[in-house]
């Protein structure tokens, strides 16, 4: 691998396509000189070795050029549930290409309509002719653009409860039937798309786990999301969740660049946010073990993504506390990269579930708190108020 040209890496956007190619060129390199897919099984193109092959892979690939941008969702989120839930077919077809470099793919879960209520989709999948046709939107996909494939969650019966109608497909983004549009952000970035399905046909064979089973497939991938969020995912490749601007801020040189390297406070500020970051890397460790050996249910998965946004945001404060001025106003210093940071700073709040949801999570599902009321459990999809104009028209 190329050694990381830290000036290259900071300008490489991961909204252009050409980053996207670049990602796949480093990612077949990783392929061919055996090193794709540390933890992935061998029979599916991976290494089949343990989590501290790839820690060790991680700390040695920090000073080289990697395919971060693959990391997430196509690796740990998108792949790993397709080795979870998908086919021996899907399994060998697509994990095998993305190690590879071959292949992209994404999660399209929220909608236009909703986001944070995953189960209540309107996007319908209905059958004819022996194929499913997709109608519908989804939204706040991220990296779509780039994606070959996306892990599709449709409703195929709207008289099952909201939970029970539902299924996970692996659609074709290059379909005939696919619009994709770009969603710009506050900080300028149009990583974010929104979809539009308009009679896209798929086979069977397109189905992850079984029809009106999307809900347990959707569970476990949102597990995957969760984990790769907390950064606490075995199959992410090099020190990094997504590309090297999400790589921690040297606060360090930071405060030595600003003149203020030797300030008590600034100092202190450092140490806080330093130990933040090295407290959640054992917790990302303790928690992955836990689950693996089963003293921790794999709900414990959102205790890392929770801890994950309180380290990003106290990095950011404290590099923002830092810069000053200098983070807002071009004045010929790389600062203004800690401004465009913090206009992003809530995704590690929002991003994979928001943490209130993460904190439902922890209390209902570790710590078996009793579950918040809800008006449309047991209740047939079609009965529920927002779905019955989606479904058939009917009031």
């Amino acid at each position: 691998m190329p050694p990381l040209d830290a000036v290259r890496a900071v300008g490489l956007e991961r909204d252009e396509l050409a980053s996207w190619h670049r990602a796949r060129e480093l990612q077949t390199t990783l392929y061919d000189g055996g090193f794709a897919g540390i933890c992935f099984p061998r029979e599916y193109g991976g290494l089949g070795l343990g989590y501290e092959y790839k820690k060790a892979f991680d700390a040695e690939a920090a000073v080289y050029e990697t395919p971060l941008l693959l990391n997430v969702p196509s690796f740990a989120i998108c792949c790993a549930t397709i080795l979870d839930m998908g086919s021996e077919e899907q399994k060998r077809a697509h994990i095998r290409a993305a190690l590879r470099g071959d292949e992209v793919l994404v999660q399209l879960l929220s909608e236009p309509g909703g986001g944070s209520d995953l189960a209540g989709v309107i996007t319908r999948a209905d059958r004819r002719s022996g194929r499913w046709v997709i109608n519908g939107a989804k939204t706040w996909s991220t990296w779509a653009f780039a994606a070959d494939y996306g892990l599709c969650l449709a409703r195929t019966d709207w008289e099952a409860t909201k939970h029970d109608g539902l299924t996970m497909f692996l659609v074709p983004l290059a379909h005939p039937g696919v619009t994709i549009s770009r969603v710009r952000q506050v900080n300028g970035s149009i990583e974010f798309c929104e979809e539009f399905f308009d009679d896209v046909d798929v086979g069977d064979d397109a189905v992850v786990g079984k029809p009106g089973a999307g809900w347990d497939v959707a569970s476990r991938q949102l597990y995957h999301e969760r984990r790769a969020m907390g950064d606490g995912s075995e199959y992410t490749s090099g020190p990094g969740i997504a590309e090297a601007q999400d790589v921690s801020v040297d606060l360090m040189s930071l405060a030595a660049r600003t003149g203020q390297g030797e300030t008590e406070s600034v100092r202190e500020a450092i140490g806080r946010a330093l130990v933040h970051r090295a407290v959640h890397t054992q917790l990302s460790e303790h928690v992955y073990h836990a689950v693996a050996y089963g003293s921790l249910p794999p709900a414990a998965g959102s205790i890392t993504r929770l801890d994950m946004a309180e380290v990003h945001n106290v990095e950011i404060d404290t590099a923002y506390a830092i810069a000053g001025p200098a983070a807002v106003v071009e004045d010929g210093t790389v600062s203004l990269d800690i401004g465009v940071r913090y206009l992003g700073r809530q995704i590690a709040s929002i991003g994979g579930g928001t943490t209130e949801m993460a904190r439902n999570v922890i209390g209902e599902r570790v710590l078996n708190f009793p579950r918040e009321y809800a008006a449309d459990r047991g209740v047939p999809f079609n009965q529920v108020r927002h779905a019955k104009v989606a479904e058939g028209g009917r009031l």
